[in-house]
């Protein structure tokens, strides 16, 4: 007799649909599972064979092969232990239901308790389009898997709570979604800043475009604490992002317990020393690196020159993509990674070139070598440059409250409303995400602003991407202002934030 229960699969981002078929027959005693099982999915026979003994059922006696289909995709992980279970019960006429409409994910315990696996919630989602409405999910799993409308997640706590419920002797309540919670606790405020208005307000033309920037000043000027800001003074989520968001973390593994959707924005800043699979993901199975876990939030990447080379080159396409894709020999994985970048480094090894009181120790070789680090196509991609000062004495003593985060926030989701409202079903929603094919359209500049913007061109040898990211950077600042046309005053202030473009910045450091 051939048995079926459905399961899922997952790799990278993509969930799939998995059959799990028994077949029992005469002969020797042996237990196999075919269709490209991981070395996990190879033990559960070991954790399906004490499960089922210690759940008080018979272990079939013969020859079992089970089949994971479809068999040219690789299964991974102990998500399958549950399903191999049911269908070997089913196989074994120990249990007798319809389960067609049912699929079943979890690992299971010696003892038979089902313990929580990643990625539940991309499965969840997953199989709406699969017309099944059934699933059955680790107890823990459940509220995250319940967040995917249109599905009864029923949450199992054991194996033999799981069959009473199959026998209709003791139903399981489905589950429900968790109410959203503040997962990432108090968020830094603007309100610590002490001085620094010009950096202030590059921040502030950030979170209201979705723009990148860079900070470029000495030890102790306030990058990191500024940076760490930034997230604090973005809009809410809408609940499509918090979906996308809360995939990515389910699916690495790193959502936190009791948050079945994520709420906040995400903040990752990963250190210098990070590989470049580290940081844009991949693996024999590919997961999400760094910089799709910062999807919808903010990457922060101190000390940039410090990372390697190829690890910032390797950010080059998600910032134009808004995607990675991970190439293997079984195939290919895409993430979402449409993020902020805000980095942050000092203008010299030493970090003190251009100090208004401490001297460079540097050599104006060491000075160039620390500055080609950064490259000038992946300076390019950053919309902002900004230099941060010292600040002074009086600025740190001072009393005085500054803007609170909150204040800024409100200003910050206005703006935001303004570009999601012009480009609604388009496919975006910030100035920074403007596509080639549209920029023309929503960048109309007064003839003073084009004059000005073409002076700006030649004298500074911009690049053709430079010039597109200036605009932009104006469209926003037009848009803090009311304005439907960029004007003078809004490019002027654009271009300020490019004087660190590379081949202005290396003749004039």
């Amino acid at each position: 007799m051939v048995a079926k229960t459905h399961s899922m699969g997952i790799f990278g981002m993509e969930a799939f649909p998995v059959e799990v078929e028994t077949d029992l027959s005469t002969g020797l005693p042996s237990f196999e599972i075919v269709g490209l099982p991981d070395a996990a999915v190879k033990e559960s026979r070991d954790r399906v064979r004490a499960a089922l003994k210690n759940c008080g059922f018979d272990f079939p006696v013969g020859r079992i092969t089970m089949n994971l289909a479809p068999a040219d995709r690789k299964k991974a992980g102990p998500m399958y232990d549950l399903p191999l279970l049911i269908s070997l019960l089913k196989a074994s006429r120990q249990l007798n239901c319809d389960t067609s409409d049912a699929v079943f994910l979890g690992e299971l315990s010696l003892s038979g308790q089902v313990r929580p696996i990643h990625g539940v919630l991309a499965m969840a989602c997953a199989l709406r389009s699969l017309g099944i409405r059934r699933l059955f999910v680790p107890a823990k799993c459940a509220a995250e898997a319940a967040v995917a409308e249109g599905l009864e997640v029923y949450p199992v706590e054991s194996v033999p709570q799981l069959i009473a419920h199959l026998e209709n002797e003791h139903l399981i309540a489905p589950a429900k979604p968790l109410p959203a919670v503040d997962e990432a606790g108090p968020q830094l405020d603007f309100s610590d800043v002490h001085g620094q208005p010009e950096v202030k307000r590059a921040l502030e033309i950030t979170a209201c475009g979705g723009h990148n920037i860079l900070l470029l000043g000495s030890p102790g000027s306030g990058k990191s604490m500024m940076a760490r800001r930034l997230p604090g003074i973005l809009p809410p989520m809408s609940f499509e992002e918090s979906l996308e968001t809360t995939q990515i973390y389910s699916v690495a593994g790193k959502l936190p317990e009791g948050v079945s959707l994520m709420k906040n924005r995400p903040f990752r800043a990963p250190h210098h020393t990070t590989s470049t699979t580290g940081l844009t993901g991949g693996g024999s199975m590919p997961h999400p690196g760094e910089i799709s876990l910062a999807h919808n939030g903010v990457l922060f990447l101190d000390e940039l020159p410090e990372f390697s080379h190829v690890a910032l080159e390797a950010l080059r396409q998600p910032l134009e993509n808004g995607t990675v894709e991970v190439v293997r020999a079984m195939g290919s994985a895409s993430f979402p990674s449409r993020f902020m970048l805000v980095a942050a480094m000092n203008p010299c090894p030493c970090g003190y070139f251009g100090h208004p009181t401490r001297p460079c120790t540097c050599s104006p070789k060491a000075v160039d070598r620390y500055l080609e680090k950064v490259s000038g196509p992946l300076l390019d991609r950053m919309d902002l440059h900004i230099e941060v000062p010292p600040v002074d004495f009086d600025q740190l003593a001072a009393h005085g409250d500054g803007e609170s985060s909150a204040v800024i926030r409100e200003r910050v989701t206005k703006v935001r409303e303004i570009q999601a409202k012009r480009y609604a079903g388009l496919g975006f929603s910030t100035n920074a995400q403007i596509p080639d094919t549209l920029f023309d359209q929503f960048t109309e500049t007064s003839s003073d602003a084009a004059r000005l913007l073409q002076r700006t061109f030649e004298r500074m040898g911009l690049s053709g991407r430079a010039y597109r990211r200036i605009l932009k950077i104006a469209r926003t600042i037009a848009d803090m202002d009311g304005c439907r046309i960029i004007d003078t005053p809004h490019v002027a202030e654009a271009v300020q934030y490019r004087t660190l473009d590379r081949k202005y910045w290396l003749r004039n450091g």
